[in-house]
């Protein structure tokens, strides 16, 4: 048999998608790359279909760089309505219980958000993709099981309070990867005494990325429809872009030679320790790079762009 052959554009880049709500990521994904006759495309951690916002499409060689993203920290505005509690701890699931939330205060909300500052460990909920002997948790919830997790540890930056009007209140998280925002609601809710869900989600921030810059499913099919493509590509972000936040290190012509052939390089006033972006004349993008014990700055990741 012949070498199958990769069908579609080999463009790289990231796209800032406002995913719509009631859409699976990966539906949103799988159009958007059909959309742009991308031969590549991977998107930087799941929201749920309730969920709405943030979610970066990366394109081609960017895709070497979404596991950087999906360690990121996480941006999300969060509506909660107290006094009851959900099998899937959003609006989606079926009443599990009820309770009276008139008791609680602004003050009572106020302080017990603070109490969830800080690392800790969380509980991931069995409604979720993590998987268990091969099988995803959502799956094995819907047939009306329950299975021993493991907690995870996170870090919850910071708690704002936005508005209080109850039974609802809404609030921005600043968080780590790996944070259930719907178990945090569902936890909140438990120390109040009266339960909670996440009525509504949004999330607005992605490591370096926030939702300024973001593009709408409908913006996308329209540019398609008019044949406006290089509108498209005009909304891809530059790779290097998905880690903005990093340390960078220019390496002269001669070191960059040596770096692309695998080879850790020793480059005066680097930094001492983690991961940089590594760039060849200060202009030309190269991947990712990792501080040695030695000193040495090595290849981690390196990017292949064709122009």
């Amino acid at each position: 048999m012949g070498r199958r052959r990769n069908r579609g554009r080999n463009i790289s880049g990231v796209l800032l998608l406002d995913k719509p709500e009631g859409m699976t990521s990966n539906k949103a994904l799988q159009e958007v790359k059909f959309l742009y006759k991308a031969a590549k495309a991977g998107h930087t951690g799941s929201l749920d279909p309730l969920a709405t916002g943030l979610l970066p499409i990366c394109f081609g060689e960017a895709t070497k760089l979404s596991a950087f993203l999906l360690d990121a920290d996480k941006h999300y505005r969060v509506r909660v309505r107290l006094g009851e509690t959900r099998s899937t701890a959003d609006a989606e699931g079926e009443v599990v219980e009820q309770a009276d939330p008139s008791g609680v205060t602004e003050a009572m909300l106020k302080q017990t958000l603070g109490g969830f500052l800080g690392e800790q460990q969380q509980l991931p909920p069995m409604y979720s993709a993590i998987k268990h002997q091969g099988e995803r948790l959502y799956k094995l919830a819907r047939k009306g099981l329950e299975v021993e997790r493991e907690p995870r540890t996170i870090h919850i930056h910071s708690l704002r309070l936005i508005d209080f009007s109850l039974p609802d209140f809404t609030m921005d998280v600043h968080c780590s990867k790996g944070t259930y925002v719907r178990t945090l609601a569902e936890d909140i809710g438990k120390q109040l005494g009266c339960g909670a869900y996440v009525s509504g989600l949004r999330r607005s921030g992605v490591g370096p990325y926030d939702d300024q810059s973001m593009v709408t499913l409908d913006q996308v099919r329209e540019a398609f429809s008019e044949k406006q493509f290089k509108e498209m590509d005009d909304w891809l972000l530059p790779l290097e872009s998905a880690l903005a936040e990093w340390p960078q290190v220019a390496l002269s012509a001669d070191a960059a030679f040596y770096m692309k052939q695998g080879q850790p390089i020793l480059v005066p006033n680097a930094p001492t320790s983690g991961l940089v972006r590594l760039y060849a004349n200060e202009t030309e993008f190269l991947g990712v790079g990792q501080i040695l014990d030695d000193g040495r700055v090595a290849p981690k990741r390196l990017m292949q762009i064709t122009n």
